[in-house]
């Protein structure tokens, strides 16, 4: 038994931040299905006195589910847009992705249907779509010409975040007319997790991190849990003289491809926060 506790644990640490993720939101599907009263403190409530009293329900509401094909599909989408994400970023700007996605669909889902009462019907909104929703619009907002293959079919990102925020607002326009067996509530925090994405995702193009904040709310917390003879944390120093790694000239005389490989190769084994202002820049072009 010993052994097969040990067996688990390594293969939890061989995951990365946003399996894990996955793996939290599957243990809480699978407790909420056996107290699922319980859980009804962890949804996020559309009226606001309701709300006052549960707070964290602003961040709880995105690990429940109590749909089998809710959960499917969002945890497939989130491995799936974890895989390309954390292939060019730090895994803490992926989760300041996550957290803030969530956090921003549940504001808006509260503020809309407290403004518009007499149009949306009191719910309660669970899942981790608007989560799912803020990191795959900044994936299409920050490399919007980059082409997604589906089959024989290229297609290019900003033309899939597109699509899926024109189905969202169809979804809560929808939704309105039939609010028996539409979904107003949940495409109303999918919005609210797209912009987040693409407002993330145009402000870091830019060369600003606007999740730094709520990242260092993060590490405060998470010290907590620390035990005390855990390491400092290492710190990524910047070479300034370089690019990509390599001399200026150096990097000059490399195709554009080979530039782009070096910065992406230095983002995924430092983080973006690592690169340098000329290399930001030179990514950033890259990707319009």
């Amino acid at each position: 038994m010993t052994s097969l506790s040990q067996d688990i644990k390594e293969k939890l640490k061989r995951l990365n931040a946003l399996e894990k993720i996955i793996v939290i939101n599957l243990i809480v599907f699978l407790l909420a299905l056996l107290f699922d009263s319980l859980f009804a403190w962890f949804e996020l409530p559309s009226n606001i006195d309701a709300f006052i009293t549960q707070p964290w329900s602003l961040v709880s509401y995105a690990f429940l589910h109590y749909n089998f094909l809710h959960i499917l599909f969002n945890m497939l989408w989130l491995y799936i847009i974890g895989q390309w994400i954390l292939n060019l970023f730090h895994s803490k700007l992926a989760l300041n992705i996550y957290f803030l996605g969530a956090i921003a669909g549940g504001l808006l889902y509260l503020l809309v249907y407290n403004l518009f009462p007499d149009v949306f019907v009191n719910s309660r909104l669970v899942g981790a779509s608007a989560s799912v929703r803020a990191l795959l619009i900044f994936l299409c907002a920050y490399l919007p010409q980059k082409e997604f293959r589906f089959f024989t079919i290229s297609i290019k990102l900003w033309y899939i975040g597109l699509i899926i925020v024109i189905l969202d607002v169809l979804g809560v326009i929808s939704g309105i007319k039939d609010p028996v067996y539409g979904n107003s509530g949940g495409n109303i925090a999918h919005l609210g997790g797209a912009f987040l994405g693409y407002f993330y995702a145009k402000q870091l193009s830019k060369g600003t991190d606007i999740g730094k904040g709520f990242e260092k709310i993060m590490d405060t917390v998470m010290a907590l849990f620390k035990r005390s003879g855990t390491g400092p944390l290492k710190t990524v120093h910047k070479k300034k003289s370089k690019v990509g790694g390599y001399s200026k000239s150096e990097f000059n005389e490399f195709s554009n491809q080979k530039k782009i490989d070096l910065i992406l190769d230095k983002i995924s084994k430092s983080g973006y926060d690592s690169l340098t202002a000329e290399e930001k820049e030179f990514l950033f072009r890259s990707g319009k």
